[in-house]
């Protein structure tokens, strides 16, 4: 056991280091880090965002911060494959809790989503998100494009999320979990010229000038091969990396609410996002993860794999 200690998320005496509880017991945080409200001078914050209110097929990602946040009992981080390393033997990693929203007045999600991860962006080195649905990414991108400016998006999804930004009773734009990035593109918060999309298996009107790498592509293409495609995409520009979970093929993934089949392996996609310890994001996020459809957790860790994929990259980083 790393440590002596057990509810290491808030009974732990250090802010670094793996903790001691048992996979099956203990306070479920984000790999065990320390629960805080307080995150300044931290250098990456977890925190959910339990929102499902602008899904078009089957709701249930509300539910996915705390499956997310059950699944990463399993890692050790012990040290953690495949990153040979204790994530956070230096890096000051904490999970926030839950962004705070109004179930009675969806309508004012986003607006509380994007506050309150720009106070957050404020204080600590990097947000890392555990969603809800895909809508949630919208807000997230304002609060990070207006600490970092204008990023490249890199989206690992089956759909392309480009279909047209519908508009409300009161003239303002409707964004839902489909039109997401055609809002991020209309108010010039991503650069479509540096950004790609990987494993889109459908077709939207339009695709903004992202590059796409479809399905079948993917298929055939080893995974170093396909980090290379978005590090020549992005040529070294900051970027914002969101990983939505029906990116998997159904078999790895049945747990969300738009499952799409022909899919890659959760193998084959992490082993992506291993190439891509180099990759400059200053953000990322894990979404659509739909506990009610879910089968042994199935999803809920694979999900919560690629969150850790995406801190332990930034431990390398970190690391030097």
């Amino acid at each position: 056991m790393a440590g002596d200690s057990i509810d290491h998320a808030f009974a732990g005496n250090d802010w670094t280091g793996a903790a001691g509880d048992p996979t099956y017991a203990g306070a479920l945080s984000f790999m065990r880090r320390r629960f805080t409200k307080a995150v300044e001078a931290t250098d990456v914050t977890v925190w959910g965002v339990p929102f499902d209110a602008a899904v078009s097929n089957r709701p249930g990602a509300r539910f996915g911060p705390q499956a997310l946040r059950r699944a990463s009992s399993i890692f050790d981080n012990d040290p953690q494959y495949p990153f040979h390393r204790d994530l956070f033997d230096t890096m000051r990693v904490v999970d926030y809790g839950d962004c705070r929203l109004d179930y009675r007045l969806p309508e004012t999600a986003h607006a509380a989503i994007r506050t309150e991860a720009a106070s957050l962006l404020e204080k600590t080195g990097f947000l890392l998100t555990l969603g809800g649905d895909h809508s949630i990414t919208f807000p997230l991108l304002q609060a990070h494009v207006a600490r970092h400016g204008k990023l490249s998006l890199i989206q690992f999804d089956a759909h392309q999320d480009t279909w047209p930004v519908a508009t409300g009773s009161d003239g303002a734009p409707r964004v839902d979990h489909g039109s997401f990035v055609k809002a991020a593109v209309e108010a010039d918060l991503i650069d479509p010229a540096t950004s790609i999309q990987v494993g889109i298996r459908t077709h939207a009107p339009e695709d903004c000038g992202i590059d796409i790498l479809y399905g079948d592509a993917v298929e055939e293409m080893t995974s170093a091969a396909i980090a290379e495609r978005i590090y020549q995409r992005t040529r070294g520009a900051k970027a914002y990396l969101t990983f939505d979970i029906d990116c998997l093929d159904a078999a790895f993934a049945p747990g969300t609410g738009t499952p799409v089949a022909g899919g890659p392996s959760s193998a084959k996609m992490l082993a992506v996002l291993h190439h891509l310890k180099n990759l400059p994001i200053v953000g990322a996020d894990v979404v659509e993860v739909s506990p009610p459809y879910d089968h042994g957790d199935v999803t809920a860790i694979a999900g919560a794999t690629v969150a850790m994929y995406v801190l332990g990259n930034l431990a390398e980083q970190h690391a030097g």
